[in-house]
């Protein structure tokens, strides 16, 4: 043996170019550390699902013939850091050139980069062969600019790789249908029960066990519901394009009590472990969308495609290009603990008790949800985005720091001061009640604003937007809610700031 070539977690690329043919020089190695799993406190699935896709690609990868070495959380030789363990594989395989896939997170790129400064071997890193778009390309393609805006960026890509495109200009006439995307689901349009695989997992939660790794979340059925192979994502993309893709578009903001899943795909696990490319998903889509335009509006394909080609490669591209800098970003100066109700899901607030307990049973929800639910909440109560970050980084199952900062510390939370998104997103109870059934049922009033049974969300936002006036007044697309702010008697507000601040204080009774 004289290579070593290492994969991360979120590495599983069947089809790298590494991996086309066995080569009698080359070892992999794969590794579950503590490294990994103590950082932040993560979901028990998320865990799982992790070590799970990790076994099976070491065991595809030996079915082709290559040669691996893999380290289970609790084998003796582990030494549960990456450079540790790789320090010992090239002295124990005499290894005289070692290689890795560029890491998509700014932690492990410095320590891979820093490990290789001490080797006296050769060492090289290459492309994963993931995106669409390379590191830099999002920050050349805004450079000079004022603005790094997302439509921008999604139109660029449209043309460059001619998706939904006719002779240069967009299939349809339009570029985005987002004002058809925010359908109320009422119960009248049927949907589809969620596609799962049912994966024996007892062994693994029965190592995580005995590592004493600290995990949160839920883990009742003993079966691992997302996929962990190429074979199965790739089931799963043909199942949301045969049941859902019809009404995605329509109800992708939607929120409801009796459906935690509604007409998502439910892909990002896999994708984010690149189990499956956003190449494959895009063009299955439009594949199946070509054969089917007779029954599938456009606007349910481009209002996906959006959110893969627009939303995650400029996500990707943004953490790249604001990175490490971002990760310590806190514009508007939120200091407050995030509430305890988030571990638990034990609220009186029923937009909240629905997202947080959809997030600890199955650690997941979808975009709205963690936008204008769990993520509204915290910004309104001024909460520190270390904290928020922390939660949502460790709750969710597709949750790695390419993706969840930028979403949570910049769409989310607005702590970027805008360089991801062009105003903060807050909201009251009435956008709430607008594109869910939670109101409906809840404890609290969505009418009222200071009553012992008003709704948290409605003094929060008031308060917010008077708090963090010297942050947001020049802000454009605040200035009708700042009109409507001043034009508020004086009495209303001070009795609507001692709500919001009786609530900020004691969260944990709401």
């Amino acid at each position: 043996m004289k290579t070593l070539r290492l994969i991360l977690g979120d590495q599983l690329n069947i089809n790298h170019s590494w991996f086309k043919k066995p080569e009698d020089h080359v070892l992999y190695c794969l590794f579950e550390m503590k490294q990994e799993t103590d950082y932040v406190t993560h979901h028990i699935q998320k865990v799982i699902g992790f070590f799970a896709a990790m076994r099976q690609f070491n065991a595809d990868l030996i079915a082709l013939g290559h040669q691996t070495r893999y380290l289970k959380i609790n084998d003796d030789h582990n030494k549960q850091t990456l450079e540790e363990n790789l320090a010992r594989f090239i002295k124990q395989y005499n290894i005289d050139t070692f290689e890795y896939i560029y890491p998509d997170e700014y932690r492990l790129d410095e320590q891979l980069k820093t490990f290789c400064k001490t080797l006296n071997i050769h060492s090289k890193a290459v492309s994963a062969e993931h995106f669409y778009t390379e590191n830099d390309e999002l920050a050349q393609f805004f450079e000079g600019k004022k603005q790094y805006l997302m439509e921008n960026f999604y139109r660029y890509m449209r043309k460059k790789h001619n998706i939904l495109m006719v002779a240069n200009q967009p299939e349809g006439g339009t570029w985005n249908y987002d004002q058809s995307n925010r359908n109320k689901w009422t119960g009248k349009t049927h949907i589809p029960p969620f596609k799962s695989f049912n994966n024996q997992v007892s062994d693994i939660v029965q190592d995580i066990q005995k590592a004493g790794i600290k995990t949160m979340g839920r883990f009742n059925n003993g079966y691992f519901l997302y996929p962990i192979d190429r074979k199965q994502a790739l089931e799963q993309l043909k199942y949301f394009c045969e049941t859902l893709l019809i009404y995605f578009g329509d109800y992708q903001d939607a929120m409801h009590t009796h459906e935690s899943n509604l007409f998502h795909s439910r892909l990002s696990f896999a994708m984010n472990l690149k189990l499956i490319s956003p190449k494959d998903v895009v063009n299955t889509v439009l594949n199946y969308y070509e054969k089917h335009k007779n029954k599938i509006h456009i606007s349910q394909v481009e209002g996906f495609i959006r959110q893969i080609i627009g939303w995650r490669e400029y996500m990707h591209g943004m953490y790249w290009a604001c990175m490490p800098e971002f990760k310590n970003e806190n514009t508007l100066e939120n200091t407050n603990r995030l509430a305890d109700f988030f571990w638990t899901g034990d609220t009186k607030m029923n937009c909240l008790k629905y997202s947080i307990n959809n997030s600890l049973d199955f650690s997941y929800a979808h975009h709205i949800q963690r936008l204008m639910i769990t993520g509204n909440y915290a910004l309104l109560t001024q909460t520190n985005p270390d904290e928020v970050d922390s939660w949502y980084l460790g709750v969710y199952i597709d949750a790695v720091e390419w993706v969840q900062i930028t979403n949570t510390r910049g769409m989310s939370q607005f702590a970027d001061g805008g360089k991801i998104a062009t105003k903060p997103y807050v909201s009251s109870g009435a956008y709430i009640h607008k594109m869910s059934n939670y109101c409906e049922t809840c404890h609290y009033n969505k009418n009222k604003k200071t009553e012992i049974d008003a709704c948290p969300f409605n003094s929060l936002y008031w308060n917010f937007l008077d708090d963090k006036r010297p942050f947001l007044k020049n802000n454009y697309r605040m200035g009708m809610m700042y009109n409507l702010l001043d034009k508020m008697n004086k009495d209303e507000l001070h009795n609507i700031k001692l709500k919001a601040n009786h609530i900020i204080d004691h969260q944990n009774e709401y």
